[in-house]
C-alpha cells in the first residue's frame, strides 16, 4: 500500500495566500521574488566566505556556515511557491507536496533552534570558561553536534508528518494559508484531532519554549559573567552575542506565539509565519555581517581576490 495516498480520494489543496487583492498581489510578488533572491545570495555569500577564509576558522564562523545553509534552504521551502502562486488567483498543492513541504518545513526549522542552540553554547564557552575554549569546542565535538541537529530535525518532522497522515478529509480542501501548516490541516479533517493537536503542539511549541528559556538563561549568565571582564573584551562578547540573541529572539518568538497555545489557526497566523519562514532568513546574514568585523573583512578580501 502507498503511504503517501491521499486520504478520502483528496488529492490536493487549494492555497488562499496572503491575499485575494490583484494589485496587492502583484506589489508582493515583486517584494517576495527581491527578498528570496537576496536571501538565498546572501546566505551563499556567508557561507563561501567562511569556506574560503582561513582567518574565520573558529568554531563560532563553523556552526554560522550551518546556520546561513539553513536559512537559504528553509527560505526555499515556501517562498519560491508562494511567489508562483502570487501570478495566479488560487495556488494549488497536491496531497504529496503538502507532505513534503510540512516535512522539510519541521525538519530545517528544528534542526535550526539545535544549530542556535549549540551557538549560544560556543559563546558560553568563549566567554565563561576562555581559557578550556579549544579544548571543550574541538572540531570533532563541533561536527557530532551539527549531526545530531539533522538527526533531531529528521525525527521531529517525521512525528509531523506521521501524524498529518492519519488525518482524513471528508468536507472542503480550501486553505487559509500560503503553505500546508498542520494546524490549517487540522481544521480541514474530519477525523478525532485532538490527540495528534496535542501531540503536535507538545512536540513544536514544548521543544520551542523549553529551549529558548535555557538560551534566556544562558544570556543572563554570561551577562554577568561580563562583569569580569574588560571594556574590549566586553564590547567584542557583547557584539558576537547581541547578533546570536538578536536572531534567536526572532526565531523562537513566533514560534512559541504559533505552537504554545490551544490548537487553532487564526488569521494572523500566515503573516507571523511569512516573517518567521521569509523574512527571519534574510535578516540574520545581514546581523551577523553587520555587527561582525571579521566577517565583513574576510568579504570584502573574498571580493577584492575575485575583482583582481
Amino acid at each position: 500500500m502507498d503511504v503517501l495516498r491521499p486520504p478520502n480520494n483528496v488529492t490536493e489543496f487549494v492555497l488562499l495566500g496572503l491575499t485575494q487583492n490583484p494589485h496587492v498581489q502583484k506589489i508582493l510578488f515583486i517584494a517576495f521574488l527581491f527578498i528570496f533572491l537576496f536571501t538565498v545570495l546572501a546566505n551563499l555569500l556567508i557561507v563561501i566566505t567562511i569556506a574560503l577564509s582561513p582567518t574565520l576558522s573558529a568554531p563560532m564562523y563553523f556552526l554560522l556556515t550551518y546556520l546561513a545553509f539553513l536559512d537559504a534552504s528553509f527560505t526555499s521551502v515556501t517562498t519560491p511557491k508562494l511567489i508562483v502562486d502570487l501570478l495566479h488567483q488560487r495556488g494549488i498543492i497536491s496531497w504529496r507536496g503538502c507532505l513534503t513541504q510540512v516535512f522539510l518545513e519541521h525538519f530545517l526549522a528544528a534542526s535550526e533552534v539545535i544549530v542556535l542552540t549549540v551557538m549560544a553554547y560556543d559563546r558560553y564557552v568563549a566567554i565563561c570558561k576562555p581559557l578550556h575554549y579549544t579544548t571543550i569546542m574541538r572540531q570533532g565535538l563541533c561536527r557530532l553536534l551539527v549531526v545530531v541537529a539533522w538527526i533531531g530535525g529528521i525525527l521531529h518532522a517525521t512525528v509531523q508528518v506521521l501524524f498529518t497522515m492519519e488525518l482524513t478529509f471528508c468536507g472542503p480542501n480550501v486553505i487559509d494559508h500560503f503553505m500546508c501548516d498542520f494546524f490549517s490541516l487540522l481544521e480541514l479533517a474530519c477525523s478525532n484531532t485532538y490527540i495528534p493537536g496535542m501531540v503536535v503542539a507538545a512536540n513544536s511549541g514544548g521543544m520551542c519554549l523549553l529551549i529558548f528559556s535555557m538560551l534566556l538563561i544562558s544570556y543572563i549568565v554570561i551577562l554577568s559573567s561580563l562583569r569580569s571582564h574588560g571594556s574590549e573584551g566586553r564590547r567584542r562578547a557583547l557584539s558576537t552575542c547581541g547578533a546570536h540573541f538578536t536572531v534567536v529572539v526572532l526565531f523562537f518568538l513566533p514560534c512559541v506565539f504559533t505552537y504554545t497555545r490551544p490548537v487553532a489557526t487564526y488569521p494572523v497566523d500566515k503573516w507571523v509565519t511569512m516573517f518567521s519562514a521569509i523574512l527571519t532568513p534574510m535578516l540574520n546574514p545581514i546581523i551577523y555581517t553587520v555587527r561582525n568585523v571579521e566577517v565583513k573583512k574576510a568579504m570584502r578580501n573574498l571580493l577584492k581576490r575575485r575583482v583582481v
